[in-house]
């Protein structure tokens, strides 16, 4: 009977040295994140989307006197909507900037909103702190989706409630991310920001510690004079586009301008004369145990 094969240790380690991608520096694409949003002037996009923070604040069930935080609150859409509910709130986000527009809408409109500037992977919170946290279109796109998903958890009370609303990997915005994608290649090894709109992905990041996860499918529409004027708005104020076209030279601009178009006349049910484009988004209360 033959010996048994075996490989030289030699051979052994050779054999077994397989190239390992190096992990991510996902503070190093946080700072970079934090240099996109801060860019162009998210709050003229931002505004567009209030009726997203009305229905959420609605999904989860806002009640008065209930103690809210908005997790990556942005221009404070969320915030506003808690607010106008009678609820104690406190917007975070790490753009300065974008906070103080939400503070100035709070003050306008004479709502009483509390803004701290915080990363929502390390909230400066103690646990439990809260009845309610909220994030339209926000939290999705942190670079650690377990982490994000873990402070979301730990700040909320047992009982409590979590709202997210998260662009849909299948939705218009979807499809655009990865079309801007081929132009300007995302981080490597980064999780893309959609896959918080797939329902099982967030049951993998919440339902170990979640008592009910409900999700539904909503449609925001992006209401624009032509595809032309969607892309001089987005291209001028929305960070991530606004800086996909300063990565690129002349020509690549010209290349990704008429991408965009050809997306856009794809998706407008409004006719010749207008833009009208469905946004798919989810929208999920997560239930604390």
């Amino acid at each position: 009977m033959n010996a048994p094969f075996a490989l030289s240790p030699s051979i052994q380690s050779s054999a077994w040295a397989i190239p390992v991608p190096p992990s991510p520096d996902l503070e190093a694409i946080k700072q970079r994140q934090q240099a996109t949003w801060a860019s162009g002037d998210y709050a003229v996009i931002g505004t567009t989307l209030q009726i997203v923070g009305e229905s959420l604040a609605e999904a989860v069930n806002l009640r008065a006197g209930e103690r809210v935080l908005d997790v990556a609150a942005g221009n404070g859409n969320a915030s506003l909507a808690a607010a106008r509910r009678f609820a104690t709130v406190t917007a975070t986000d790490y753009v300065p900037h974008l906070l103080d527009k939400a503070a100035t809408r709070a003050r306008v409109d004479g709502l009483a909103v509390q803004c701290r500037v915080a990363d929502a992977e390390a909230l400066p919170f103690a646990d439990g702190s809260f009845d309610v946290a909220l994030s339209t279109f926000g939290a999705m796109f942190t670079p650690d989706h377990n982490r994000t998903a873990d402070e979301l958890l730990r700040v909320v009370r047992p009982g409590g409630r979590i709202g997210l609303a998260a662009w849909t990997p299948d939705g218009f915005i979807g499809h655009l991310f990865r079309l801007v994608g081929t132009h300007v290649p995302p981080p490597a090894g980064v999780r893309s920001p959609v896959r918080w709109g797939d329902e099982p992905y967030l049951v993998e990041l919440f339902g170990p510690r979640a008592a009910d996860i409900q999700c539904a499918h909503r449609t925001f529409n992006f209401r624009y004079r032509s595809a032309a004027h969607w892309i001089e708005v987005f291209r001028t104020y929305y960070g991530p586009t606004h800086k996909a076209f300063a990565a690129l030279d002349s020509e690549g601009q010209a290349r990704l301008h008429a991408d965009l178009i050809t997306l856009l006349e794809s998706r407008n049910i409004a006719g010749p004369n207008s833009l009208v484009v469905p946004g798919e988004y989810l929208e999920a209360v997560i239930t604390r145990h």
